[in-house]
């Protein structure tokens, strides 16, 4: 399980979590087919040394001399799920969820323990399309080039008694905002295309190509949008975030009082890192 690079709230994230609760079936279209989370009230298995490495991985810093270190924080933690929630950054889109974990007692431990679950798969979407952005379509000049099968399959018919057929979508994306958009059956040879409000989008998601945009069209008969950004080096972090050391100590003194306490601890599961 990869964690964000600290138990504190990232960047367009709000201490204690969003209250708005995010379209399940987007945010793992989102997140990938690979990916399931755990139940609350389930046993998940915390470890801290790891999620130090991604620390110094995420932020290209090694692990400095003098981070305290904490001899009585186990390599592994057992802990009991209390709640877990989706997320998605509001800058980038980036999906994440916040977890609350509690380390049991080593007579918890030992205590019968029977699984509810293994956790919640990932319910990937039946009409459902993803395509990795070209350069023509992160053009100005240009629309988003819709495969057929792909338009056919999740966007509602088009009137072809009308010259060109042509329609307005409206999307959804993972904060709940519209997306409007002209979609148009058009050109030599004919292919269907979103123009009109799709520079508009990409521009606010400042999308470029390599990343991949996803459709789908939902029970509720909704047209849901999200994006999957590809991997890009790590830019430098703003004066406002802490430093890595900082991070190290704090997920580690978190993690290290919580065990010591019995008490509970955050952390961020990014399942695109």
């Amino acid at each position: 399980m990869k964690l964000s690079t600290s138990g504190l709230p990232q960047q367009g994230q709000h201490e204690g979590g969003e209250k708005k609760c995010l379209n399940s079936e987007l945010w793992h279209a989102c997140a990938g087919p690979l990916v399931s989370l755990p139940s609350a009230g389930t046993r998940v298995v915390y470890f801290p040394q790891g999620h130090s490495e991604q620390v110094a991985a995420t932020t290209s810093r090694e692990v400095d001399g003098h981070i305290p270190n904490y001899p009585s924080l186990p390599p592994q933690l057992i802990c009991q799920l209390h709640n877990v929630t989706m997320h998605a950054d509001v800058e980038t889109d980036e999906v994440y969820a916040q977890m609350t974990l509690q380390p049991l007692t080593p007579q918890e431990q030992k205590d019968t323990f029977l699984p509810m679950e293994l956790g919640v798969p990932s319910k990937q979407p039946s009409n459902y399309f993803c395509k990795t952005l070209t350069a023509s379509d992160t053009s100005t000049h240009g629309g988003f080039s819709v495969p057929r099968r792909a338009a056919e399959k999740v966007f509602p018919p088009l009137d072809f008694s009308q010259q060109p057929p042509a329609q307005e979508l409206i999307a959804r994306d993972l904060h709940d905002v519209e997306w409007k958009f002209r979609h148009i059956f058009r050109g030599q040879p004919k292919r269907h295309l979103l123009t009109t409000g799709w520079s508009v989008f990409f521009s606010a998601k400042r999308l470029v190509a390599g990343d991949s945009v996803l459709f789908i069209w939902n029970e509720k008969n909704q047209l849901l949008l999200g994006i999957r950004r590809a991997n890009r080096p790590q830019t430098v972090m703003p004066s406002s975030v802490l430093s890595s050391d900082s991070m190290h100590i704090g997920l580690l003194a978190a993690a290290a009082h919580a065990a010591a306490t019995n008490s509970c601890f955050t952390v961020f599961y990014n399942p695109r890192l």
